[in-house]
């Protein structure tokens, strides 16, 4: 249950997993998490001056928690304890209180307890360390990758600060490999292994902003290679045994997402549906089809359906909130929907067109008409002169107005289909341009 010391024995370095040898040993060792670790963050500052707390930290595998807590109870020289909570229950927990109240009776100790995947304890589970969490016999730090809003009781949520740590950034992770590949005591050093930018960046990409999945991947590699130099045959193997969860930015990545998207605008929902899962499956971040979906809501519905941006929207915003399992089912609700929408591209195309008209026109006036007027002078140069109030005219519509830049023919950019809404749009458009028809015509004759 006490976990191993991760700064010790040194005989035993090289029997443990390159990940494991390799966490950091001090803060200024652990990498990326400058948002609460940072120089004068608050978490840094209550470490350095050992007045640390009970504490959640919340983020994605591979991201420094364990290491964290360790290095918390290490740098205050607190007795670290470490539970399980996918292999212990209420019994190991009341084992680990008994042996923080011995420690701290015998040597004055503070004891950390540590648990990691705290949220699949149950109430009950959680209800067994709370009164040692509020007596001080233990400062409480929890690991999870799920959203302790949901997963931990609000006594619980109550007595510890939450601290979000994030997937860590391919430079970040890269400069993890370098130190694995040049540290002599821990990591490959002591063996002249080497290692090209390229691979490395390769990995670095791959593992997908886990360190620990990143240190796996270098071990593997160079275990394959033949000489000293890892070689790119064993990266490359490396990677292609991996392939569903490391193929961020591959072909077969860019082939599914595209196959997604094709099939919402084919109207399939279900080969839709199909590639959406795939993408999961293969370690896709939810909120990256998330975006895509809203791309597709205006790319391939538009406003055929407006109700398919909003509903877009509101998936990737469950997906932010509340994570997995919840978000992706609601990016799931978005992307059947949108697949079962009436489409129309009209939006895309008529966008396309205006953007490459403007880039082609320069920077036309606008005319004095369309101005606005804050200022005499401004008045007195005719500034907003002889425009018409829509609101004032007609079915609040000024009949025969110009609105492009002074010179530029009126131009149609904007086609609605006849399908869904946009045949009412349609059909409202004809009947202004008919009146701005019979507008201009009036004007000409009179």
């Amino acid at each position: 249950m006490t976990a191993p010391d991760l700064f010790g024995d040194p005989d035993r370095q090289g029997l443990r997993p390159l990940a494991d040898r390799m966490r950091p040993r001090t803060l200024n060792e652990f990498m990326g998490q400058p948002q609460i670790v940072g120089e004068g963050k608050p978490l840094r500052r209550a470490i350095e001056t050992d007045r640390f707390h009970s504490m959640i930290l919340w983020g994605p595998p591979g991201t420094g928690k364990t290491t964290l807590a360790s290095l918390i109870a290490h740098h205050s020289g607190a007795r670290f304890i470490s539970v399980s909570a996918v292999l212990s229950g209420v019994k190991d927990i009341r084992r680990a209180v008994e042996e923080a109240k011995r420690t701290h009776q015998m040597e004055g100790r503070s004891t950390v307890l540590f648990i990691d995947e705290v949220h699949r304890f149950n109430k009950a589970q959680q209800d067994a360390f709370l009164p040692h969490v509020e007596d001080g016999t233990v400062v409480f730090i929890g690991a999870t990758t799920e959203n302790p809003s949901f997963e931990l009781n609000n006594a619980l949520l109550s007595r510890a600060r939450t601290y979000v740590l994030k997937s860590l950034t391919r430079e970040d992770l890269e400069r993890v490999i370098d130190q694995a590949v040049s540290d002599v005591e821990r990591g490959l050093g002591g063996q002249g292994v080497s290692l090209d930018p390229t691979l490395r960046r390769m990995m670095a990409e791959a593992a997908d902003g886990d360190a620990r999945r990143a240190l796996n991947l270098l071990e593997l590699a160079a275990d394959l290679s033949e000489g000293v130099e890892i070689s790119r045959q064993a990266v490359e193997e490396v990677l292609t045994g991996n392939l569903r969860r490391f193929d961020k930015g591959g072909d077969r990545f860019y082939d599914q997402i595209s196959a997604l998207h094709k099939s919402v605008r084919g109207s399939a929902p279900d080969a839709a549906l199909h590639w959406f899962c795939s993408m999961l499956d293969g370690g896709c971040d939810p909120l990256y089809i998330a975006r895509r979906v809203v791309r597709m809501a205006s790319e391939e519905i538009g406003n055929a359906d407006p109700r398919a941006l909003r509903l877009a929207l509101d998936a990737w915003e469950v997906q932010e909130r509340l994570g997995s399992p919840e978000g992706e089912l609601a990016v799931a609700q978005a992307v059947l929907y949108l697949a079962a929408a009436p489409k129309s591209n009209a939006v895309y195309v008529a966008y396309n067109a205006a953007a490459r008209a403007v880039r082609e026109s320069g920077s036309p006036e606008v005319p004095v008409h369309l101005r606005n007027a804050p200022t005499r002078l401004m008045k007195e140069l005719g500034y907003g002169h002889a425009y018409r109030y829509a609101h004032d005219e007609p079915d609040a519509y000024a009949a025969g107005e110009s609105y492009f830049p002074e010179g530029m023919e009126a131009r149609r950019y904007y086609q609605p289909v006849p399908r869904g809404l946009e045949i009412k749009i349609g059909e409202k458009l004809e009947r202004l341009q008919e009146l701005d028809r019979k507008a201009r015509k009036k004007g000409q004759g009179g």
